[in-house]
């Protein structure tokens, strides 16, 4: 059987999701944010005070993409490290005032960008199309 890209999952997900990077970076970078950081600022957002080893599980990231990201993330003051109270081995990621500042605004943004991407799909389809993706990624994962 011939490979068609108009056929394949594969492609058709990582054209959409080019799509959506460049309608967020769009938004969000008035913000002074970026999507390499959103994923790991949502899961913050989410989750206060996690560990480089939990954004790698969540965000299913590399380690050294992981590291390079949370440099950046500190370096323009959306985080801060500390230490973990019970095991002084283990580093904790903390949002700053100015990133928490950022939630309403940068997830106000996303939801726009997600309203536009898929303007032309009804609220029935907008819902199987992220049913079925959560469904590829947990299977994928060994979770579905």
């Amino acid at each position: 059987m011939r490979f068609r890209k108009t056929q394949s999952a594969g492609y058709l997900t990582n054209h959409l999701a080019r799509l959506f990077a460049r309608g967020l970076t769009a938004r969000i970078g008035p913000l002074g944010l970026s999507p390499g950081n959103f994923p790991a600022l949502l899961e913050l957002w989410e989750t206060d005070g996690l560990t480089q080893k939990d954004l790698i599980a969540r965000l299913d990231i590399e380690q050294a993409t992981m590291a390079n990201t949370l440099n950046r993330m500190e370096r323009d003051g959306l985080i801060i490290r500390r230490k973990d109270q019970a095991d002084a081995r283990v580093q904790r990621i903390w949002l700053t005032e100015k990133a928490r500042a950022l939630h309403g605004p940068a997830t106000e943004a996303a939801s726009a960008v997600n309203a536009e991407i898929l303007t032309g799909l009804s609220d029935e389809e907008r819902v199987a199309l992220v049913t079925l993706t959560r469904k590829a990624i947990a299977a994928h994962r060994g979770t579905g």
